[in-house]
């Protein structure tokens, strides 16, 4: 069974410190005002008969869906769901910065990169990864909130969490479900801030003429190739009867 690389948070455990965003901007260099991960807040201080005034903080990032609509929005392919990992990726160098992905994201966890000029979001830390450390935010976070792993993996500690509470974890609500692969277990707060995907029109039309286009280019092909045969078959012919008048 191929990876699905997750976050499971127990929304109990976060105390609205902050390390997780701090530890991603270092980690990750990103430009200052910019911010790959989050912390959404909701309640208040208690208030006599005015409910329990829990303040409640829900992190969150990528959410590495199963049905990602960014990919649907690229034009060029630079952004893709891995099928080993199961994450969602950008590809830098195929990345041309032009946006389209940004809208189509229900959850509005991407962004253009102000210096690189390219779609910017969470990536889970590869390089601290392949050094065998957890991303930045679930290895600052000092309540342990965070949980990451493999969650078809029922060893893992992201396995064990996920398969014990399935039926009690929730995840964030959208007006379009691309079934994120972020999980919430205890109250979070809000669960339904997520938008619809917007698709660039130019992507919708794009898709749709593609088969044409690919229609038109495969018999221009077979033209070319038809007047290659004619003039091989021409040419042969020409030197055969010179060779016979000689």
């Amino acid at each position: 069974m191929a990876q699905q690389l997750a976050m499971v948070i127990d929304a109990a455990k976060c105390i609205d410190c902050k390390a997780c965003v701090a530890a991603c901007k270092v980690a990750n260099e990103v430009p200052e005002g910019q911010f790959r991960n989050w912390i959404k807040t909701t309640g208040a201080p208690a208030v006599p008969g005015r409910g329990d005034g829990k303040p409640r903080f829900q992190p969150g990032a990528c959410m590495h869906c199963e049905n990602p609509t960014c990919v649907s929005a690229c034009p060029t392919g630079a952004t893709y769901k891995d099928k080993v990992t199961g994450e969602v990726v950008i590809d830098d160098a195929l990345c041309i910065g032009c946006g389209n992905c940004i809208p189509a994201c229900p959850y509005d966890a991407r962004f253009r990169n102000e210096v690189k000029r390219k779609a910017d979001k969470c990536n889970y830390c590869p390089e601290r990864r392949a050094a065998g450390l957890p991303p930045a935010c679930v290895d600052t976070c000092p309540t342990k909130a965070r949980v990451f792993g493999d969650i078809n993996d029922p060893a893992s500690a992201a396995g064990i969490l996920y398969n014990k509470n399935k039926e009690r974890l929730t995840r964030v609500a959208a007006k379009t479900d691309t079934k994120p692969n972020m999980y919430y277990l205890g109250d979070p707060g809000p669960g339904e801030w997520g938008r619809e995907a917007v698709i660039p029109a130019s992507m919708v039309a794009m898709k749709q003429t593609a088969p044409l286009i690919k229609g038109v280019v495969a018999l221009s092909g077979l033209g070319v190739l038809a007047m290659l045969g004619r003039q091989l078959f021409a040419g042969s012919g020409t030197d055969h009867k010179e060779d016979g008048d000689a």
